[in-house]
């Protein structure tokens, strides 16, 4: 006598095919390597305030320095040319290179250096115009810049490799799930932080790693290290949930493109890449609705 299918083995059969034909195993890590950014001095524009090392512009970004000596504040100003759209960071005094990424695709973009001279005054220090041909449209979001900072030797490097290993993933999908999975269940989120953070707060991802708490920033900086070491293209988004001021990540699958609804599966949709809400929300169905609800979030900037 045959025994009859339950629905939620039915259902499950049916989502296995729909992963296993839509999402194949993905070429794309061997075929585009996230490399260490790299300040070879090859091409540098600079004066006696400022240095922009381009050597490396069709990866999709630059390395910048200050080298005028003034212990003030220094911003970094990117602007690509024929758009409004520009993107401002703080740069160390120190005359040590920070890597920037350029995000809007291929074009023209203006690179400016600036002291701070009174209040929030500042002065140009530098400027330069370079042009942009990507090598790849994915190199911006493979390397690391000053946002989501990391390196070889980095811990969350090796728990990313320990991850992909443990849950055997072979596919981008499944990587970017065992990843997913780990930090909403190991990071819990920081209120206190949340509360007092500094205007200029960058994540530092072995300390959140480490500590096992961190902001929306964090979470979104980790878990971008972490898809970036395995050579999976990884945007950090920020932008607004709502009305409040939030990151997360969007993240390439071959054969699906840039995906910002993923995780979560109602058997139509996928629900938006935000492990903050999620983990906060201890997959709350109603945090998971609003986190699979698309209108709810609007991008400012990617990194």
């Amino acid at each position: 006598m045959k025994k009859k299918l339950s629905l939620k083995r039915v259902l499950c059969a049916l989502l296995a095919i729909v992963l296993v034909a839509g999402l194949a195993v993905t070429a794309l890590a061997a075929a585009i390597p996230a490399k260490a950014p790299a300040q070879s001095g090859v091409t540098v524009y600079q004066n006696a305030k400022a240095a922009v090392d381009a050597s490396n512009l069709a990866d999709g970004y630059v390395s910048v320095k200050y080298t005028g000596g003034k212990d003030v504040r220094i911003k970094v100003r990117i602007t690509k040319s024929g758009t409004t759209d520009y993107y401002d960071y703080n740069l160390n005094n120190k005359g040590t290179a920070e890597t920037f990424p350029l995000t809007g695709g291929d074009g023209e973009y203006t690179i400016g250096v600036y002291e701070n001279t009174t209040g929030t005054k500042y002065a140009s220090a530098y400027s330069c115009t370079v042009t942009l041909a990507l090598t790849s449209e994915f190199s911006p979001y493979l390397y690391p810049n000053q946002y989501v900072n990391f390196s070889d030797s980095s811990k969350v490097v090796a728990k990313a490799a320990e991850l992909i290993k443990a849950a055997g993933a072979k596919t981008d999908l499944e990587k970017v799930t065992a990843v997913y999975h780990y930090v909403v269940n190991n990071i819990s989120y920081d209120y206190d932080l949340a509360a007092n953070v500094a205007s200029g707060y960058l994540p530092d991802v072995d300390k959140v790693l480490e500590s096992g708490k961190g902001i929306c920033f964090d979470y979104a900086a980790v878990m971008a290290a972490m898809l970036r070491s395995q050579n999976i293209p990884c945007k950090l988004v920020v932008g607004f949930a709502g009305k409040v001021y939030h990151a997360w990540i969007n993240v390439y699958i071959e054969g699906v493109g840039w995906v910002d609804q993923l995780i979560y599966f109602d058997g139509k949709t996928w629900s938006l890449m935000d492990p903050t809400f999620v983990s906060s929300g201890k997959n709350d169905p109603a945090v998971l609705k609003y986190v699979g609800d698309g209108t709810n979030y609007s991008q400012k900037y990617a990194y």
